[in-house]
């Protein structure tokens, strides 16, 4: 009832009102806004207020003022979040000596002509959990055999690289 009051105090033209419902609600919107986007951002939180103080004569439920404050706290959120994402990420520069493009691709090629030369079973386990990235729980329901099973799959496929890759003269 107090923000209801205070909401129409607003809309009569009372800046003390307006006063009293920022000391009252603006602990509660800026940390909604530092979480969401994870550390505080005044910025935003000065929208928020700019949107509500343009949009309270207009508000006509003054007891729905906390879910209407809410929706503009989000409506903001997701404006800055946008923008962030909007932005290119800066290019990473490769740094490391002797890392070019071309010894890559050599890399891949022996790798996955080194892969190609393993058993079905074990090529399988490896591309699972290395390249898929899944847990070994994962692997054993979509290989349908137990646990231990693809942890000696995947010991006896780590064996079998490396001494297909040692084969084709690559040092890892």
């Amino acid at each position: 009832m107090a923000d209801e009051l205070l909401v129409v105090r607003c809309q009569l033209g009372e800046r003390e009102a307006f006063a009293e419902l920022i000391r009252a609600w603006h602990p509660a919107i800026e940390r909604y806004v530092g979480r969401m986007l994870t550390g505080p951002d005044d910025d935003v939180v000065q929208e928020v207020w700019l949107a509500v103080f343009k949009g309270l004569p207009r508000l006509r439920q003054p007891d729905r003022f906390a879910p209407w404050l809410f929706a503009i706290a989000r409506r903001a959120v997701m404006n800055r979040l946008r923008d962030v994402y909007a932005r290119p990420e800066p290019e990473l520069l490769d740094d490391v000596p002797g890392a070019d493009e071309t010894e890559a691709v050599v890399d891949r090629e022996t790798i996955g002509d080194a892969l190609a030369a393993l058993p079905a079973r074990e090529r399988e386990v490896l591309l699972l959990f290395y390249l898929e990235d899944l847990p070994l729980d994962a692997c054993a329901q979509i290989c349908a055999v137990p646990v231990g099973t693809i942890k000696s799959r995947l010991n006896r496929a780590r064996k079998l690289l490396r001494r297909e890759l040692a084969r084709k003269g690559y040092e890892a």
